[in-house]
């Protein structure tokens, strides 16, 4: 009697997005360009850690990394991957704010990714996260700043990944019907006033309506980010500060441990003044247990 077939597991499939930019588009960012320096290396050299992974990249620099390209291939990993895959999101360049306009953020402030040629909001970083299915895990390494409390270097100075407060208040009066209609549009589609990754974790354990928004959530998230809120992100020569430690720590695949080891290692190695964040969203004890980048 012939004995019965055994199926094996499929392999989990992997893809990445990075994103670095240089520089943005001065037609919509009121004639800023915001340049930097080390961005795109960012951008490659998370590419790279990617690809050593078995990971099918898409890397966006600069003129690439616009809107449009950014979203399709977020909601394109979103259709693709399934339970127990993996999508890997790295983010290199300023961080910028506008006013909050439906009432989701206690310092009426949204975080945003300057993107080439416009803000990606919080909020829609928040939706799009939440399109893909149950069990995927979901990497984010973002090496920006969100802080609203910044000062612009001076010209001799270390270059901060932030809007200036100045250029993100024109900015906003300049394009306010886009944003304000790009919150009112989430919101629409998510059927609940949206919150941003970093306020939903931080906040969670203690907001019962953040609690409630956070039990939706079907992916298991892991968000490292380069600063805490009220800190800036530095720039370098050939990487940003927060990305030069994660490379360093990484060790081109010798580093041993799991993701809150591998947090705890690249944060001892920052200054006081930049100090990264780990987050979890959704449930992702079993994610955090795992090695970096692991397939």
């Amino acid at each position: 009697m012939a004995s019965p077939k055994t199926t094996t597991p499929a392999a989990a499939k992997a893809l990445s997005l990075h994103i670095g930019l240089n520089a943005v588009s001065g037609a919509a960012y009121s004639g800023w360009t915001g340049p930097l320096a080390a961005c795109e290396f960012d951008a490659n050299d998370m590419a790279a850690i990617a690809k050593s992974q078995g990971m099918k990249s898409t890397v966006l620099l600069t003129r690439q990394g616009t809107r449009a390209k950014a979203l399709a291939a977020m909601r394109n990993a979103a259709k693709s991957l399934r339970a127990g895959d993996l999508f890997f999101l790295t983010y290199s360049g300023h961080g910028g704010q506008v006013p909050d306009s439906n009432g989701d953020e206690a310092d009426k402030q949204d975080e945003t990714w300057c993107l080439y040629d416009g803000q990606l909001i919080d909020d829609e970083l928040y939706f799009e996260l939440s399109q893909f299915a149950a069990g995927v895990r979901i990497l984010v390494l973002s090496d920006s700043c969100h802080s609203g409390s910044v000062t612009r270097a001076g010209p001799t100075g270390p270059r901060e990944r932030a809007m200036p407060t100045a250029v993100a208040m024109r900015v906003y009066r300049d394009h306010q019907a886009f944003y304000d209609k790009l919150q009112k549009d989430v919101a629409k589609a998510a059927g609940t006033a949206t919150v941003d990754p970093d306020t939903a974790l931080a906040q969670v354990a203690a907001s019962s309506r953040l609690t409630a928004i956070v039990k939706k959530f079907k992916p298991a998230v892991l968000l490292i980010s380069g600063c805490q809120d009220n800190q800036t992100s530095m720039d370098g020569d050939h990487n940003g500060a927060f990305t030069e430690q994660v490379l360093k720590v990484w060790n081109q695949g010798g580093f041993v441990g799991n993701y809150g080891q591998f947090h705890t290692r690249v944060k001892a190695n920052m200054p006081r003044t930049q100090s990264p964040n780990l987050f979890t969203l959704g449930t992702a004890g079993k994610f955090l247990a795992q090695t970096p980048f692991s397939v």
